[in-house]
């Protein structure tokens, strides 16, 4: 089951969330995090997948900050509107807003983060300034590298391409260097390869970070 709920931050400010809840009792909480896309149809079948697994999961709608309801497609002028959608949210609003949905789920238990492009950048900042995440796992977050030096307070598991156009190789060793103690996994593929509405999208990889972010959920999370 899922339901649109009405958030707010800290700050007074009020945005949607998409939240999709488990047949059963939640064994966790988990906020999925948009891509520079919106809370599209992707990320809510992302968010229901999670549901699915046993979690209540929810996908808070970050680009409310701009105009609500935003929801975008995967071509050339979607990337372009994205690009400039994300321009306009502070790092530092978005953190708020994450810590809002922590809150909407965390009667579930413990709470992990799990995001794509935009959100995976978002995720490895809720893992080093939001309060209440237990594990996060990132998805080829461009822009991680420039804030690799925060401390995360909690797990942190990477996932990058090595064909992705955005994040070089160099970044992704740097990445790897400054956070030795997180889990850093490179696929045979390029940026968006977990999304299949992307021409990027690569089954396999997509599989392959899957179950290892659900092991890494599995582990954290209880």
């Amino acid at each position: 089951m899922s339901e649109i709920l009405k958030l707010t931050a800290s700050d007074g400010h009020k945005f949607d969330a998409y939240l999709a809840q488990p047949a059963g009792k939640p064994r966790a909480g988990v906020i999925v995090i948009q891509e520079i896309f919106g809370v599209n149809s992707h990320i809510r079948g992302v968010t229901d997948s999670y549901a699915k697994e046993g979690y209540l999961a929810i996908a808070p709608a970050l680009f409310d900050r701009i105009r609500p309801n935003i929801e975008l497609g995967y071509e050339a002028e979607d990337v372009t509107a994205g690009l400039e959608l994300k321009g306009q949210v502070a790092p530092e609003q978005a953190v708020l807003d994450l810590q809002a949905a922590v809150t909407a789920v965390n009667a579930a238990g413990k709470v992990g983060v799990v995001g794509y492009c935009w959100g995976g950048l978002m995720t490895w900042l809720a893992a080093t300034r939001v309060t209440g995440i237990a594990a996060a796992s990132s998805y080829y977050g461009g822009g991680t590298v420039n804030y690799i030096d925060e401390t995360p307070h909690c797990p942190v598991m990477f996932h990058f391409g090595d064909q992705d156009h955005a994040i070089p190789m160099e970044q992704v060793e740097t990445i790897q260097q400054r956070q030795p103690d997180s889990a850093l996994h490179v696929y045979p593929a390029g940026h968006g390869f977990n999304c299949d509405q992307r021409g990027s999208y690569e089954e396999v990889s997509a599989r392959i970070a899957r179950d290892r972010t659900l092991d890494f959920f599995a582990k954290n999370l209880v």
